[in-house]
């Protein structure tokens, strides 16, 4: 008898307890759901950046340079980012949003996006563009092309470009018009030989005729003159630099200055005091390897 009303108590307490178990754990689901909830309809309001977003944001950065708006560069260029450009200098967003200013007077022209690339993971956006450039200074035309490739973060719910690379496309040179050629003091002649780098380190330049009845068909009267007379030899031939089995053309650029179609750099000769060609010049990046003529 004396342990029914103990029994009947712990009986009670353990109801208790299991019921503020029970509403307990309801509690902590009910608050857990709230708080996903509040996490989803964030993620929901704050959804990753498109490639068509960062697309139209570029764009919006370069049609802004003409007119020297700095307002895009400011708003799309994080403080601490780092940009550099294809001539090889790094600026900050200072520099940079300093650099932007309206094109001069009689200046005018555009740059478009294309070949886009973009990756986008979490935070983290890249996008990669070539953007082609046209120009036009007081009547005349001017074209290039670039690449860029720009690294956006999303931080505090803003994206900006935190990282920004371009490099330009080397562009072929024009090949000088026959005309430019005619005050030539030399011929295709002087330059051909055999040049030497250093012991079995060849390069040979010849000459060969290029000039069809066809392609000479149709100049004025004049050049044909000169290429007949001899005073422009060029007009007869082409010249050619080998080495190792490799044979390029040595396109002019000016009647003593040469390049090679796709290769950086420039091919040029070096005379001695007498006027003789004594050397082939080898210009890669305004640094020259000299080849001495041996033959």
């Amino acid at each position: 008898m004396l342990l029914l009303p103990f029994r009947t108590s712990h009986s009670a307490f353990r109801n208790c307890a299991i019921f503020l178990l029970v509403t307990a754990c309801r509690a902590i689901a009910l608050a857990t759901a709230g708080h996903l909830s509040l996490v989803t309809s964030a993620f929901a309001a704050d959804p990753p950046i498109t490639e068509a977003e960062l697309v139209r944001r570029t764009q919006e950065l370069y049609d802004s340079i003409v007119s020297g708006n700095q307002t895009p560069w400011k708003k799309y260029f994080a403080d601490d980012c780092t940009f550099s450009d294809e001539k090889g200098r790094t600026f900050d967003k200072t520099k940079l949003v300093a650099d932007i200013t309206p094109l001069p007077k009689g200046y005018s022209g555009a740059i478009k996006i294309d070949k886009v690339i973009s990756r986008i993971i979490g935070d983290t956006a890249i996008l990669s563009y070539d953007a082609n450039e046209t120009e036009t200074i007081f009547g005349q035309n001017l074209r290039a092309r670039y690449h860029i490739t720009d690294t956006w973060l999303r931080r505090h719910g803003d994206w900006q470009i935190i990282a920004s690379q371009a490099h330009r496309y080397y562009e072929d040179p024009a090949v000088a018009d026959p005309s430019q050629l005619l005050n030539s003091q030399h011929s295709t002649a002087d330059f051909v030989g055999t040049y030497e780098l250093a012991p079995g380190q060849t390069r040979t330049v010849t000459s060969e005729n290029g000039a069809s009845r066809d392609e000479r068909h149709g100049r004025k009267s004049r050049e044909v003159a000169v290429e007949r007379s001899g005073e422009l030899p060029r007009y007869n031939g082409k010249l050619f630099v080998e080495r190792n089995g490799k044979k390029e053309e040595l396109l002019p650029e000016t009647s003593d200055l040469f390049f090679r179609k796709g290769i950086e750099g420039r091919i040029l000769f070096h005379y001695d005091a007498t006027g003789k060609v004594d050397a082939l010049i080898d210009r890669r990046n305004n640094e020259d390897v000299v080849w001495r003529r041996v033959k």
